[in-house]
């Protein structure tokens, strides 16, 4: 039995863990913006972790369930409601059939994910049920929710047990200083010392075109190129390079002046120079970034970068098995 959308929030778009393997055809992975935060919540309801849940931005949505279930809402501090009761994030809730799940107002953070036992089900695109509105695939025809949407869930494993919840020191959020890690890259050098140092010593702030595609930062010094004779077919920016191929977290600076973190939805290759990328472990944290947040961006080796990516690794054991 499906669950029923009375209303839709902000940008409520099901999301998975995305469709990799088509970024040479210019189709991103996709996916949940804080990856963490999802496989949290179906590990708590019982699902596959890459099982898809919804992903709110901002504001949550409002439900109406059709069957009991076990839900669960993690990410951003977004408490939910069952029936007008106020219940805790990163906890498995039981729900009971004609209950409505709702939210409360936006405590912390940025994009709450919601999974229900059995995993929303509608029909997967490319191999992946994630919502690129873009591109018109996954979610609901394509695009996000809206009210009216009837959502079907699959087969609950049976293992959902409400009450289980997920400790406080495993909870990831930014602080009220965000900080991104940082492996410079393959056009560091089109800048000065001056620039790279000043770019890592700058407290910048989220912009407010901070959405799936990428999140701008403003507030920095202007970056100060080294002086060079324009490459064949590249712009006359001195931001501009021969169109190159973009990873995900890469960091762009068009003009010099904000830059740009690619996220789940970018592009996949462009002619702006990218000075970095932020390391793999740091990227949920930029899915819960609300616009006008202080972000530091510190330099880091590759000796960090993987460090901090077995440690993210270690939380989610830890979450496995506090959830089994």
């Amino acid at each position: 039995m499906p669950v029923e959308v009375i209303s839709a929030g902000i940008m409520t778009t099901i999301q998975d863990l995305g469709r990799p393997g088509f970024y040479h055809l210019g189709i991103p992975m996709g996916g949940a913006m804080d990856r963490f935060a999802l496989r949290a919540a179906n590990l708590l309801v019982g699902n596959d972790e890459g099982a898809a849940g919804l992903e709110s931005a901002f504001l949550g949505p409002e439900l109406e369930f059709t069957e009991d279930a076990t839900v669960a809402v993690c990410g951003a501090e977004l408490p939910p409601r069952i029936d007008g009761e106020q219940m805790p994030t990163w906890s498995a809730l039981g729900v009971r059939k004609g209950q409505v799940l709702s939210f409360d107002f936006l405590r912390l953070g940025a994009r709450a994910y919601i999974a229900v036992s059995g995993g929303i089900h509608t029909p997967p695109a490319l191999g992946s049920r994630s919502t690129y509105p873009i591109g018109s695939l996954g979610g609901v025809d394509g695009r996000a929710v809206q009210p009216g949407d009837s959502l079907p869930l699959g087969r609950a494993s049976g293992t959902a047990r409400p009450g289980r919840s997920v400790p406080d020191a495993l909870r990831r959020l930014p602080g009220s200083l965000a900080e991104l890690r940082v492996l410079p890259g393959l056009y560091w050098h089109r800048i000065t010392e001056n620039a790279q140092q000043g770019f890592f010593d700058d407290t910048w702030m989220v912009a407010n075109e901070a959405d799936r595609m990428g999140y701008r930062f403003k507030g920095g010094r202007q970056l100060e190129f080294v002086p060079r004779e324009q490459p064949y077919s590249a712009g006359s920016n001195p931001s501009n390079i021969t169109d190159a191929c973009y990873p995900y977290g890469s960091i762009q600076v068009p003009n010099g002046a904000e830059p740009i973190v690619l996220h789940r939805d970018a592009v996949s290759g462009g002619g702006y120079f990218m000075l970095g990328t932020v390391v793999s472990a740091d990227m949920d944290l930029i899915g819960q970034l609300q616009p006008n947040t202080p972000t530091r961006f510190v330099k880091v080796e590759m000796d960090a970068a993987l460090a901090a990516r077995k440690d993210r690794s270690a939380m989610l054991d830890r979450i496995r098995e506090t959830t089994a």
